[in-house]
């Protein structure tokens, strides 16, 4: 059925080119939401159990140890604001550098190409996250009895740049996973400490100016602290610094777009 849904865009001369790539990545997303998530035990439920569950153990963990969290009252929402958009990163990240190897059987389709599917998948990721990231937010709001002063458009701009962050590496990563099958398992060496070092547990604030200096060059601390100064009125967030943010984002997705094009026949080979 989603073969023949792809396979009709190329008999719609009429239609125009963008017309049709909308279709065809409109086909693509139906049809990964059906085996991603129609398939599975439990289906969406998982997006939205695995980081409730992961903020309410941090939740409890530092509860024991300290009295209360360095911002507001609440270790959940807390937490929350830390965890969800390192989330956001690593579910857009992953999902992008695997959509060549997942859609691969479509893409003998004359209809669908390479950037098809990574926008597809991109697509999917990022309203899958935000719902989720919309759904936490407001139990704990209901659970906990917060009260605050939301800035959306902090909240939002944080974490739509940790959305397109994590397509710039995915497109790397799809691209260096293809040519070099190793890559892989040493990125995931690589990237172990990111969980420490993107300010899930802490805020920038509080650590030494030594540790400062080093993690400021890691745009995922600009961007929690960016989401989290949507969330804290009295969080100033002064060293979130947009420009080196989004020259980070636009480098790695124009570098990760231009190997990715030149390359993606021998990704396909190796998927």
């Amino acid at each position: 059925m989603d073969a023949e849904l792809i396979s009709s865009q190329a008999k719609l001369p009429k239609a125009s080119y963008a017309v049709r790539t909308v279709r065809t990545i409109t086909a693509l997303v139906l049809r990964e939401m059906g085996s991603k998530y129609g398939r599975t035990p439990g289906g969406y439920a998982w997006a939205i159990l695995e980081p409730v569950g992961m903020i309410v153990l941090l939740s409890i963990g530092f509860s024991i140890i300290v009295r209360s969290p360095p911002l507001g009252s609440s270790f959940l929402l807390f937490f929350a604001t830390g965890y969800l958009p390192y989330g956001f990163y690593g579910s857009s990240s992953e999902n992008t550098s695997s959509a060549m190897r997942y859609s691969k059987p479509l893409l003998a389709y004359p209809a669908v190409t390479w950037l098809d599917a990574i926008i597809a998948r991109w697509t999917l990721n990022f309203l899958t996250s935000a719902t989720v990231f919309c759904i936490i937010i407001t139990g704990i709001f209901a659970l906990t009895e917060v009260r605050t002063n939301l800035d959306l458009t902090s909240i939002f701009l944080g974490m739509f740049m940790t959305a397109c962050l994590g397509l710039g590496v995915g497109l790397m990563n799809c691209t260096l996973n293809g040519l070099f099958p190793v890559w892989r398992n040493i990125w995931g060496i690589l990237t172990r400490p990111l969980f420490l070092a993107s300010g899930v547990l802490y805020v920038y604030e509080d650590l030494p100016k030594s540790a400062q200096d080093i993690l400021w060059w890691n745009p995922l601390l600009h961007m929690t602290g960016l989401v989290r100064k949507g969330f804290y009125s009295e969080y100033d967030a002064r060293f979130v610094n947009y420009s080196f943010c989004w020259m980070v984002i636009l480098v790695l997705i124009a570098l990760g777009l231009v190997f990715l094009r030149a390359n993606y026949q021998r990704v396909l080979e190796e998927s």
